[in-house]
């Protein structure tokens, strides 16, 4: 990510905490620039924000729930080629946010996926691929799960700093699952504030509770030093992002190809 990019985002994280000014929504890269969306602010109210403008060639159908899917069967197929591998140490080593896990923290084979919330092909690989893999790998002790922040716009960084203020891990990863089913609801919304905080309530969580969570400038730093050193240390410019016992791959991978990647370290 360039750094003018950055800075860009940087700003526009900050007016959408303030609640004001214009924003940038980018897609699952820094090449979809074209896609924006405009915040304004009403005197005592949330922040409310235009409808995003999306091309459809990129557009996911709205993801299933991963913990209702059911894991299709999966065929042989050929593990795709890595475009690069970094060192495991240096991918495991401690982050400003700790690693939630999902699965046995023991398992063989670790998958750590750099994702933004608002990136149709992350909710389509959690709604397609994760219940397969989970089914298939992370239930069953081969492989754990390790999702980290890459936020490429404001709405991505709000989605993620309520699921890191939705309780412990397990809500958290709850949090970050139900975003993903019902990320074409809250993503393009013409109200995503309204839409987040409807979530959010869900979870447990009060109207003071959201407003709190959304102005913590600590954790929105942190999520941001996450994203950084995603970005600058391993490479990450992209969403999502897979690196599988250290060997990285881009791209929403099918089912067949993530288990057969996970198979080759098996």
């Amino acid at each position: 990510m360039p750094h003018s990019v950055r800075r860009t985002l940087s700003r526009n994280l900050a007016l959408f905490l303030a609640g004001a000014g214009a924003l940038a929504l980018a897609a699952c890269n820094d090449a979809a620039k074209e896609t924006s969306a405009d915040a304004v602010v009403q005197p005592g109210g949330p922040v409310q924000m235009a409808q995003a403008e999306t091309s459809s060639g990129d557009a996911a159908k709205p993801a299933a729930p991963a913990s209702e899917a059911t894991a299709p069967a999966v065929s042989a197929a050929n593990a795709p080629e890595p475009s690069g591998s970094v060192d495991v140490d240096k991918l495991m080593a401690e982050e400003a946010l700790p690693d939630v896990v999902v699965g046995q923290k023991d398992a063989p084979v670790t998958i750590v996926e750099y994702a933004s919330m608002t990136c149709p092909h992350c909710a389509h690989f959690h709604s397609t691929a994760y219940p397969v893999i989970k089914k298939n790998y992370i239930d069953t002790g081969k492989a754990k799960l390790i999702l980290r922040e890459f936020p490429f716009d404001p709405r991505a960084l709000a989605a993620f700093m309520l699921a890191r203020c939705a309780g412990d891990d397990a809500r958290r990863t709850a949090m970050v699952d139900v975003l993903f089913d019902q990320q074409d609801e809250w993503s393009h919304s013409q109200n995503a504030s309204a839409a987040l905080l409807k979530i959010a309530r869900l979870a447990g969580m009060s109207e003071e509770g959201f407003k709190a969570c959304l102005n913590d400038k600590d954790l929105q730093q942190k999520i941001v030093e996450v994203q950084q050193r995603g970005e600058n240390t391993f490479g990450v410019d992209a969403t999502p992002t897979f690196f599988v016992n250290g060997d990285k791959y881009s791209g929403a991978l099918t089912p067949e190809e993530m288990s057969a990647v996970i198979e080759g370290h098996l």
